[in-house]
């Protein structure tokens, strides 16, 4: 008698393979919906337009991914972006500094602020919303004392009475508005840096111990792994992506805006959930965020071209997000 069992053969199509290509079935029939009804939608110009606006959420995204990653939420990711914004425009405009060193300044502005919410949650085991939560706070504060809450541009008045001189260095903006055989240059940035942490995460032995902290700190830690030391690392890194986002924005623009952090937690913390979504993975993981970054931004650009009002973008930008968690974590899921 023949016990043998025999399985039938498993549908080329199947719920679970439509869940892991589903985000880029969406964004697919965005963009001809939208060159459907506005063909300049897909001009050159403005793809590498849309590429550019999201480069900055998609930079921080990166940051909310790496210490999500590790088992961390880095609340305070916007506020660190507004800082260092702040900080190299001061840099350059007070203390008249060059491109170089104010870059710098910013980064390890960002860097500096990771180690001090590590020392919060990982040393003081604060709750890591709580204790990033008190970071987005106290940078809030902070960042407005030295000039009195102005915005930083040429000519500022310094609560001290003395006026502020300095320009903002031809390489200093080139970060922000160069472009690179037509590429803008903060693309080719997010671009090399999504790269290099997707290797790292996924094709090193680093990537595994980070994915192993966040998925069981006790158990990676009895396995032998430092999740102490991996976990500060994951917040100085998240630290110093948030900072180049806002030496970004601060070369974009040519000013210290006190408000050019506003909206960057939402719109962030929006992608990288988002690409929880992309191949199903249902996890933080590089791709996803970069996908789900560049998903909002077609997205809006698309509602911008056909005149929908402003008013509707955060309606939106919430209903994309409601669903894709709906289609991530809903009933019937499943791998392919």
């Amino acid at each position: 008698m023949n016990t043998q069992t025999h399985q039938l053969p498993q549908p080329v199509f199947s719920l679970a393979l439509l869940r892991r290509h589903a985000l880029f079935l969406i964004l697919l029939l965005l963009i001809a919906g939208f060159a459907s009804k506005e063909p300049a939608f897909v001009q050159p110009a403005n793809l590498l337009s849309i590429l550019q606006s999201t480069s900055v959420e998609a930079l921080l995204g990166l940051a909310v991914t790496v210490a999500l990653i590790a088992g961390g939420f880095d609340l305070s990711i916007g506020a660190t972006a507004s800082t260092a914004l702040i900080a190299s425009s001061y840099a350059m405009v007070v203390w008249h500094w060059g491109a170089v060193p104010t870059v710098l300044f910013g980064l390890l502005s960002g860097a500096a602020i990771g180690l001090f919410n590590a020392l919060l949650v990982v040393r003081l085991r604060i709750p890591d919303l709580l204790a990033t939560l008190g970071t987005m706070f106290l940078l809030g504060g902070l960042q407005l004392i030295p000039t009195g809450g102005q915005s930083i541009s040429t000519g500022l008045m310094l609560p001290d009475g003395s006026s502020a001189s300095g320009t903002f260095a031809p390489g200093f903006l080139a970060l922000g508005r160069a472009r690179l055989l037509g590429v803008p240059v903060p693309v080719i940035i997010v671009a090399v840096i999504a790269l290099a942490l997707w290797l790292l995460m996924q094709r090193t032995r680093w990537g595994r111990v980070f994915y192993a902290t966040g998925g069981n700190e006790q158990a990676a830690a009895l396995a032998g792994a430092p999740t102490a030391r991996y976990r500060t690392l994951a917040y100085v890194l998240s630290g110093t992506l948030a900072a180049l986002g806002g030496v970004i924005i601060a070369a974009r623009v040519g000013r210290g805006d006190v408000s050019g952090g506003g909206s960057l937690l939402l719109d962030s913390v929006g992608a990288t959930l988002i690409g929880f979504a992309v191949l199903n993975a249902r996890r933080p993981h590089i791709v996803g965020t970069v996908v789900g970054a560049l998903f909002v931004g077609v997205l809006l650009n698309g509602l911008t071209m056909l005149n929908v009002p402003f008013y509707t973008q955060d309606f939106v930008k919430g209903l994309v997000l409601v669903g894709a968690l709906a289609l991530t974590f809903g009933p019937g899921r499943g791998r392919a």
